[in-house]
């Protein structure tokens, strides 16, 4: 899952400037998510945090996806 936190790091700043502010508290919302997986893998809980980073995930390919049908 260490993997999936350094890719979420790079993908989060690159959605962010391509939404704006328009989805600031969604993109806020996978943040969270990505600082409660690490909270998870101290307390060594692997199934909660695999869950918080994918919801983290989910959260930021639904912004950019839908940031990407706007510019159409």
């Amino acid at each position: 899952m260490k993997k999936d936190i350094v890719e979420f790091d790079l993908k989060y700043p690159k959605i962010v400037k391509r939404a704006g502010k328009r989805y600031g508290e969604i993109l806020d919302l996978a943040l969270r998510y990505r600082k409660d997986t690490e909270f998870f893998l101290e307390k060594k809980d692997y199934i909660t945090a695999f869950g918080a980073i994918n919801y983290g995930f989910g959260l930021m390919d639904a912004v950019e996806k839908i940031v990407e049908i706007e510019k159409r």
